[in-house]
């Protein structure tokens, strides 16, 4: 991977945190597929391409060690997590478990005077499918979804599937763009916002449940399971 590809994912010199900066964007280089699973990096030589010291990039691999999204190689560096079919089916069935209720619980405790800023999180994940940034659909999903499941109130919760939700991104992703159903995915946030802001609990629930189904359906061809 080069170096502009590297800095076209976040501009280093504008975050207030250069490990949370290098993470996000090794986070997103990861899922779009700029780092290639299997292979092994070296914190030097990202640092080198990043234009910073190796260390920010070894605690911010570290970090996603812990997301499952690299391996830890001794004396070599990191290797990118590879997923199995089986992989991607465990995930999504824990996700399943955890994140449709959680959604339910937030639902009635949002804000009124926060849904334009959540709505504008679902305009910006359609955006990224329309243009085929895969970067910022990654980026502006993942901030809509947890922003919402923070109104849950469990802090574990939300580090659980976060960690989950970077494993699931890992397959599939660029095929499915590829196959023009990356905007489809991506205007199903807009059906969320719609349910919850009507406060309807239930059908939030269900819409969140059927989104994450079509990690199976979708992403793998695997038939659906049930709520």
């Amino acid at each position: 991977m080069s170096v502009p590809e590297l800095r076209s994912v976040v501009r280093l010199d504008r975050q207030p945190s250069i490990r949370d900066t290098v993470k996000r964007a090794l986070r997103s280089a990861i899922i779009s597929g700029d780092m290639q699973p299997g292979q092994v990096y070296s914190a030097p030589s990202l640092g080198d391409q990043f234009g910073v010291s190796a260390t920010p990039v070894r605690e911010a691999m570290l970090d996603l060690v812990r997301e499952g999204l690299v391996i830890a190689v001794p004396n070599r560096g990191f290797r990118v997590t590879e997923v199995s079919a089986d992989d991607l089916r465990e995930v999504t069935d824990l996700r399943l478990f955890l994140e449709p209720p959680a959604i339910e619980r937030a639902t009635p405790l949002i804000p009124e005077e926060d849904f334009p800023a959540l709505r504008a999180q679902a305009d910006d994940i359609v955006a990224g499918a329309e243009e085929g940034d895969l970067v910022r659909y990654l980026n502006a999903d993942s901030d809509f979804h947890l922003a919402l499941l923070r109104y849950a109130g469990n802090a574990r919760l939300i580090d659980l599937i976060t960690s989950l939700r970077s494993q699931t991104r890992l397959f599939g992703l660029s095929a499915l763009l590829q196959r023009g159903q990356l905007r489809d995915s991506a205007s199903e946030h807009h059906a969320m916002i719609d349910a919850i802001e009507a406060r309807d609990a239930s059908l939030a629930r269900r819409l969140v449940h059927k989104h994450i189904e079509h990690v199976l359906t979708d992403w793998s061809g695997a038939p659906p399971g049930r709520e």
